[in-house]
């Protein structure tokens, strides 16, 4: 298992003012991909008076630094996941939304050189779709 962002951020040596210590506490935990709104109400429920402008820096921040991954997937909002580790996919359920971590021992398959369309490959992002047992159930 990998540190959690609080941790990571700790080891930085990076500020951690009242604000941001609350944005990376509402990011811990598995399978979290909040959107930047999502993240906001969460943090104003610990702290009410961070503003929205305030949350939206931090989150991009974070994610300059490389601490958070910014995800878009299929044109819903975007979504901040503080699970930076390698091989690391997502499954959506294409009802609801939820979205969970995959994690993959090994790496995705490679292209032809035909395939790469003459670029310098740096990652893959697999996205699995599918429906939870929530939106299933009559």
């Amino acid at each position: 298992m990998h540190p959690s962002l609080l941790t990571r951020l700790r080891d930085r040596d990076y500020r951690l003012t009242s604000q941001r210590r609350v944005v990376a506490q509402v990011l811990e935990g598995p399978n979290v991909h909040m959107t930047a709104d999502a993240v906001h109400q969460a943090a104003t429920d610990i702290l009410p008076e961070i503003s929205r402008a305030t949350v939206y820096s931090t989150l991009n921040e974070l994610t300059q630094m490389g601490e958070l991954r910014e995800l878009s997937l299929d044109g819903r909002s975007k979504r901040y996941d503080p699970n930076v580790a390698p091989n690391h996919h997502h499954l959506v359920c294409d009802g609801c939304g939820q979205v969970f971590d995959v994690q993959h021992e090994v790496a995705p398959p490679t292209l032809t050189a035909d395939e790469t369309h003459c670029m310098t490959l740096g990652r893959a992002e697999i996205i699995y779709h599918g429906t939870c047992v929530s939106c299933t159930a009559p």
